[in-house]
């Protein structure tokens, strides 16, 4: 294909360690060779790109650098059989947005295993709605579930006001189980429409931290957050309970002791969106797309172009985004 420019965040950085993020002019000679090039029409807005956006080395190593860890659009061009000019597609996890040119730029340019054909029942807009938060709240809810059914009791969700927690409340709720959040935030208007039965405060569902072992609560429970509020979910859940790991922002130490594990037979499971197999990945969308999709799916979301995106990434950075932030590359 021919060399053209086209828009994208690129994070640059001047002076060590001072970086500075603009909207500017990218060449489509400049992505790194793939098999796949996307023309990218929306995107979303997760922790890890704020991350990236601000130069956090552990995210991104060098550079100038485009972040956006999600994207949706067509395919303009494919070296491979298997994916066509014209199709739909999804891409998020792997290396995208970390070390590779993310879908805060229009266009991708991506390996062939890591595109993922758009499920019918989903539009690009909806995917991107979903994106990596969904994937990782669609991970989690398959491993609780399989297990776990809405009889056995309370489904307990930490951070739900952020992506993976207001999207893992939606599902459930809509599969008929009783959610339990937790959250710091004061407005509760999100979870309320969601469906979530009961939201205690952050501050409250921390007051027993340092006992060994609490009164058993929960039947399971989906973590995105980490430290205390995971080792706390942990203490409470019931005998045989399921709780799943997905995220660290509030720390990545886990401050525990065996006996929840020795005297309960309780089993925590990480949860990795980033590497999982190909074929979990599509079932995983596929479920997305039909009986895990709510109805309130529609008001989960903010919507942005890249221009809004400075403001929204120090909004995230201080835990005070709520639900996504789809990003309109259109």
């Amino acid at each position: 294909m021919d060399n053209f420019s086209y828009k994208a965040l690129i994070v640059e950085e001047p002076e060590k360690n001072n970086f500075v993020r603009q909207i500017k002019n990218a060449n489509i000679n400049d992505l790194p060779k793939g098999d796949v090039l996307i023309r990218v029409l929306y995107s979303s807005l997760n922790y890890k790109d704020a991350l990236s956006a601000t130069g956090n080395r552990g995210v991104t190593r060098q550079y100038p650098h485009t972040p956006g860890i999600d994207a949706a659009g067509i395919v303009e061009e494919s070296l491979v059989d298997t994916i066509k000019k014209g199709e739909k597609v999804i891409v998020t996890s792997y290396d995208l947005g970390m070390n590779t040119s993310g879908g805060f730029g229009q266009y991708i340019r991506v390996p062939e295993n890591w595109v993922v054909k758009l499920p019918d029942g989903l539009d690009l807009k909806q995917s991107m709605i979903f994106g990596t938060a969904g994937f990782t709240a669609g991970m989690s809810i398959f491993k609780l579930i399989k297990t776990i059914q809405p009889e056995h009791g309370d489904i307990l969700v930490t951070g739900a006001t952020g992506g993976v927690g207001s999207l893992s409340s939606g599902i459930l709720s809509h599969l008929g189980y009783c959610v339990t959040a937790v959250s710091g935030k004061i407005d509760t208007s999100l979870l309320n429409n969601l469906g979530v039965k009961t939201i205690i405060s952050r501050k409250e569902f921390l007051e027993n931290t340092k006992s060994p072992i609490l009164k058993p609560q929960w039947a399971g429970v989906i973590d995105t957050v980490g430290g205390d509020i995971l080792a706390t979910a942990i203490k409470s859940t019931k005998q045989d309970g399921i709780v799943t790991c997905c995220g660290n922002v509030a720390s990545p130490d886990l401050p525990i002791n065996v006996f929840p594990f020795i005297l309960r037979g309780i089993s925590l499971l990480g949860i990795d969106s980033q590497h999982c197999p190909m074929a979990f990945r599509s079932m995983v969308w596929e479920k997305l797309a039909t009986e895990w999709r709510f109805d309130y799916l529609k008001s989960i979301y903010d919507e942005i172009f890249l221009d809004q995106l400075n403001d929204k990434i120090q909004l995230i950075l201080k835990g005070e985004l709520k639900g996504r932030t789809l990003v309109n590359l259109n």
